[in-house]
């Protein structure tokens, strides 16, 4: 498999000066094992353990010894979640040589998910949160083509295979183990066939208001065990949940975030769309388009958070509102080359006090529409957003 250099690199790179570990945290086959492989080809004593391996596991029966042994080398212990005893042992080899960048630690679980264990590191570790390939990170490629990358979404394996077919074969599979086997491995007990059930529903809601209530009934479970299945799948990286933007705004607002899946092909897997073609007649064509938006800006833009704008009416919204402390924008989404906008896009604005606002469409280049207004593609805009 090709392998593609990742934006994260920098991060990796200049973490590696600052702390003596580094936490590199996305889900499962983004990328995180290729992208440590590929930079450690620069790097003398470098030492890549797989704890997934039983074999390579082994080696840590004695964790005070095998770092002992290995005291000059780079170690590198992927899915580190699998051995949350190593903290501990961790804690006190940092402590005995405060070198940087002596350790990277990949796991297939969020900082929050991962909380128990690296509280003991504090102060010692600095985390970078990896994402499938953002369309900034392929679209210098001769064979970049931003249909593919809808329709497959970013998961290297995903991305880069032969054809529809093999790449659809393969996110099956990456559903099914990751419900099988990684939820169970995260420690969780859940029924998997509950938890399709759920994924399943959550993509029929793909773009829209979350309401925990409805999916309850739906699934005869109780709203706060419904809540506790989708913290799993937003801190193993599976969902996005959108907070609502509300802050000095005097009208009736929505309070309840958006939901969305992070990967556009794993949303179209789920909902059985196997081409382009079947994706441009498909109800979630335009929220689709929205949620990869959403998941590059929010995965590439630094220091800014990030929220979604509606009025109760519907009368204002605004997909995405970023704000930095040094200005707010406004995105909106459009799966059409030629944007209709309603009345209450420019409302919107007005209300939020943009400083600038963009209107995303799978179009090439950009053009304005107002002094604050421009209409532009994806990655144009994400050039403008770095």
């Amino acid at each position: 498999m090709e392998r593609i250099p990742r934006k994260a690199q920098v991060d990796v790179l200049k973490y590696m000066q600052v702390f003596p570990a580094v936490a590199i945290l996305g889900s499962r086959q983004c990328g995180k094992s290729t992208l440590v492989q590929m930079m450690a080809e620069k790097w003398p004593n470098f030492m890549y353990v797989d704890l997934q391996s039983y074999q390579q596991r082994m080696q840590l029966t004695d964790p005070a010894l095998f770092f002992e042994h290995n005291a000059e080398r780079t170690i590198c212990l992927d899915e580190v979640q699998l051995m949350p005893e190593l903290f501990g042992y961790l804690r006190g080899e940092i402590d005995r040589d405060r070198r940087k960048g002596r350790f990277l630690l990949l796991g297939s679980a969020s900082r929050e998910l991962m909380q128990h264990t690296t509280e003991s590191l504090a102060g010692r570790i600095g985390m970078i949160d990896l994402s499938p390939f953002l369309v900034e990170e392929i679209c210098g490629r001769d064979d970049y083509n931003q249909n593919k990358y809808w329709l497959r979404g970013g998961y290297p394996d995903s991305y880069l295979a032969e054809d529809d077919e093999a790449s659809s074969i393969w996110r099956e599979n990456f559903i099914r183990t990751y419900i099988e086997r990684d939820i169970p491995q995260m420690g969780f007990a859940i029924a998997a066939p509950k938890m399709m059930r759920l994924l399943m529903m959550l993509c029929h809601e793909h773009g829209g208001i979350l309401n925990v209530s409805k999916l309850a009934s739906a699934m005869d479970l109780s709203a706060p065990t419904i809540r506790h299945y989708i913290d799993i799948l937003e801190a193993s990286y599976i969902v996005r949940t959108l907070p609502p933007y509300f802050k000095n705004i005097r009208k009736r607002l929505v309070k309840t975030p958006r939901i969305y899946l992070r990967d556009s092909g794993l949303l179209h897997q789920v909902l059985g769309i196997r081409g382009f073609n079947d994706l441009l007649g498909h109800p979630v064509v335009g929220f689709s388009w929205e949620g990869m938006v959403v998941e590059n800006v929010c995965a590439s833009v630094k220091e800014a958070s990030f929220y979604f704008y509606r009025s109760s009416d519907g009368s204002e919204e605004m997909d995405l509102v970023i704000e930095t402390p040094r200005e707010r924008i406004a995105i909106e989404c459009k799966s059409n080359g030629e944007p209709q906008l309603t009345k209450g896009f420019w409302r919107a604005i007005d209300t939020l006090e943009a400083d600038r606002a963009y209107v995303v469409c799978p179009i090439k280049g950009s053009y304005p529409l107002s002094d604050k207004v421009t209409v532009i593609s994806l990655t144009e805009l994400m050039s403008v957003l770095s």
